[in-house]
């Protein structure tokens, strides 16, 4: 998919479209997740700090991400490809493998890109969207064709082309090329596939290693014998939140760690699995990272299980110094659940004590401070991040523009409306609530570009800015 989040904001607000959309994180800290084209024509790019970008280009749109449309998009997309074959790979939200010969397809030229044309039409007709369809022997060359087609193209890769294509590359196009691999090689006189190949595998297996030198020799070659592989279990289910200004109260950590543990909890329900290990991700203010977990006697997905667990582990840990960044993960994971039952009595104990010492004393507070905790999230007003979706009483549905010194600006419309007009109101309206993302495709899709497919034997080099759809979400997977 092209730009995707980007994309994916611009077709659901009308009044961003052919503008500049930064998604990511929008606070000091923040890193840019996703970049329009628009924007990237300004320098922006994935990854880079959303500060930097604000200074390369200031007039953008930048919004949080909305992780719930995106997935809707993604499976949507995902449907369509398991339409073409049994076998698909997915990478990401917004990317995926698939074998066509799986799925009957002739390994023709006139044949594969016919069904190319069609899966681009189909996406478009689907949600409104653009993606890039690479087409080729071999996996890594199917990606490198993929990339080379952006945005909005098709791109063919020729048997017997492949090293027309990838010589003149450089040679972090290459899978498993990362910066210390490709200083590794600079620093040896190689910058390019070619340069890779004519330094021959021996040379490769001296600098690199055995495994890593040979592999890297036959991708240089153009060969590429990985399968696709249907399915790719998840690891592990985690989420991660940085902030702004570092946590130096212990009762707000503490609470932070409980929010993100049910926040765990919902992504496990929701992909139907359940975990063993709990653990915890702590990085100080000094960005000194720590990690720890806790084993349970069986998989679970019990929230009450879970936040104790983190919990626990938090005590083992000192935050006195300042906390940026709280994660809270499972893994081990399972499709049943063999719940801890001692940790889920001993939870349910400590509530009903919790109750019946409130009963006797009024409006008595836990010792922890977690009811101190609890009142101050209800009395702290309603944020409101640029870009999430919102429903008034009156005006019907939008998306905040933004918000500041006691107001929030909504801009009023939907994926198939007109841009709409934007209206101000006090954050604590009563009349305005939280929405969810409409579906892209209702009343009328997104209108997308096109361009024509073309069968490149030459050398294009790959958008080193395209993302992977990522931020915000950790789900590590083998």
């Amino acid at each position: 998919m092209d730009a995707f989040f980007a994309a994916a904001e611009q077709a659901a607000k009308p009044s961003l479209r052919g503008k500049p959309v930064v998604v990511g994180g929008i606070g000091v800290r923040g890193v840019v997740s996703t970049a329009s084209y628009e924007a990237r024509v300004f320098g922006v790019r994935s990854a880079m700090p959303t500060a930097q970008a604000r200074r390369l280009c200031p007039n953008a749109a930048y919004l949080a991400p909305r992780f719930s449309l995106y997935r809707q998009v993604s499976e949507a997309v995902m449907e369509l490809l398991h339409a073409l074959s049994p076998l698909v790979e997915p990478l990401s939200l917004d990317e995926a493998f698939v074998d066509l010969e799986a799925g009957g397809v002739p390994a023709r030229t006139a044949a594969v890109r016919a069904v190319g044309e069609r899966l681009r039409r189909d996406i478009r007709s689907s949600t409104g969207l653009t993606g890039s369809v690479g087409l080729a022997g071999a996996k890594m060359l199917a990606k490198i064709a993929s990339e080379t087609a952006k945005p909005d193209g098709l791109v063919v890769i020729e048997p017997g082309t492949e090293r027309e294509l990838l010589d003149p590359m450089p040679v972090r196009t290459l899978p498993g090329v990362g910066p210390a691999t490709a200083e590794t090689l600079r620093r040896a006189g190689i910058h390019t596939v070619a340069e890779t190949a004519e330094a021959g595998e021996a040379e490769l297996v001296r600098l690199l290693g055995r495994a890593h030198g040979a592999g890297l020799y036959a991708m240089a070659l153009g060969q590429d014998d990985r399968p696709v592989v249907a399915e790719r279990d998840a690891k592990s289910i985690s989420v991660e939140d940085t902030f702004e200004v570092d946590l130096t109260d212990r009762t707000r950590v503490r609470g932070e760690v409980l929010r993100l543990a049910d926040r765990c909890v919902q992504r496990l329900r929701a992909a139907g699995r359940s975990g063993r290990t709990v653990v915890i991700k702590v990085r100080n203010y000094d960005f000194s990272t720590l990690t720890r977990s806790e084993t349970l006697r069986g998989p679970t997905d019990d929230p009450a299980v879970i936040r104790e667990a983190a919990v626990r582990l938090l005590e083992t840990v000192d935050t006195t110094g300042g906390v940026r960044l709280l994660g809270v993960g499972v893994s081990g994971l399972a499709d049943f659940t063999q719940e801890d039952l001692f940790a889920q009595l001993a939870t349910e104990r400590e509530a009903r004590e919790a109750e019946e010492a409130a009963g006797a004393v009024g409006a008595a507070e836990p010792a922890d401070g977690g009811g101190r905790a609890q009142e101050a999230q209800e009395e702290a007003p309603r944020r409101w991040h640029p870009g999430l979706d919102v429903v008034h009483e009156e005006y019907g549905a939008g998306w905040v523009q933004g918000s500041g010194v006691g107001r929030v600006t909504i801009r009023f419309e939907t994926p198939w409306s007109a841009p709409g007009r934007v209206r101000t109101f006090a954050v604590e309206d009563p009349a305005l609530r939280p929405g969810e993302p409409l579906p892209l495709v209702g009343g009328g899709p997104a209108v997308a570009q096109s361009s024509e497919p073309a069968i490149l034997p030459k050398s294009v080099s790959p958008d080193p800015g395209e993302d992977t759809g990522s931020v915000g979400e950790e789900i590590s997977s083998r």
